[in-house]
């Protein structure tokens, strides 16, 4: 009786040895993916996340992070039908993270990133309404996290594009879709602004800004864009994030000279 046991608890302290092991490889995994993702090794990353997913397809890090990475490597692919099938997958993931974890900033901000990116070639009634969706994805990761720079972005350019219709355009949708409210120059340019100062080595933000003041046109925008540019221009390049909007920035800048 004593040998069982005494054999029942070796067993169970084997049992328990293992899955501390297992909770400890997996903690150390997740680590090492998030610093890929922020060093922008995001084939790599993505690699371990979609192993992580295998092991807990419920974990809202691994679902929001997933999500985001489809998205950002989607733009990537040889031809639109692959682009949207990855960004198809982007989203399904996000909206997973959202029902699961429906009080989850970034799970918020992943679903809008990727209808974000649905919409680049969608047809104008997909267009319209995924509008909707992502300025209340975007918002409610604002309302959850009011430190998290992204979704200030994301609204930033949601203001703009609606701003940039005319009124035809405007006119159409209402009459097909209803009134879609917001949609300003000015919001557009409060949004990036909040994103830089939550997000101020983050360069992309920058030239959404000037962009922004640019297609705004009122007396000295032209001048506020410049401004913004060459504060941009004087941000490290760390990264082939860093270069490339660096490039985009340097090309504005020398077409509002």
């Amino acid at each position: 009786m004593l040998l069982r046991n005494f054999i029942l608890l070796v067993f169970c302290c084997s049992c328990f040895y293992s899955e501390a092991q297992e909770l400890k490889n997996e903690t150390q995994l997740f680590r090492y993916a998030c610093k890929l993702q922020e060093e922008d090794q995001w084939n790599d990353a993505l690699i371990i996340f979609k192993n992580l997913l295998k092991s807990d397809s419920s974990d809202a890090e691994y679902l929001w992070r997933t999500s985001f990475i489809y998205s950002k490597l989607g733009v990537l692919q040889s031809n639109e039908p692959s682009r949207q099938q990855w960004y198809t997958t982007a989203a399904y993931l996000g909206k997973k993270a959202v029902t699961q974890h429906p009080q989850h900033a970034n799970a918020h901000y992943a679903f809008a990133v990727a209808l974000g990116r649905m919409n680049e070639h969608a047809g104008n009634k997909t267009k319209i309404q995924n509008a909707r969706l992502i300025k209340s994805e975007a918002e409610t990761a604002i309302q959850l996290d009011p430190k998290l720079p992204g979704p200030y972005h994301l609204l930033g350019r949601w203001h703009r594009v609606i701003a940039g219709f005319n009124a035809f355009e405007k006119t159409m949708i209402k009459a097909m879709f209803g009134a879609m409210p917001g949609g300003s120059y000015d919001d557009a340019i409060r949004n990036f602004e909040k994103a830089i100062l939550l997000e101020p080595l983050n360069g992309i933000h920058y030239y959404e800004l000037a962009v922004s003041f640019t297609e705004r046109n009122k007396p000295n925008d032209k001048q506020q864009a410049k401004n913004w540019l060459g504060k941009a221009l004087q941000i490290p390049v760390k990264s082939a994030d860093d270069a490339e909007n660096r490039k985009k920035c340097e090309d504005l800048l020398a077409k509002l000279k």
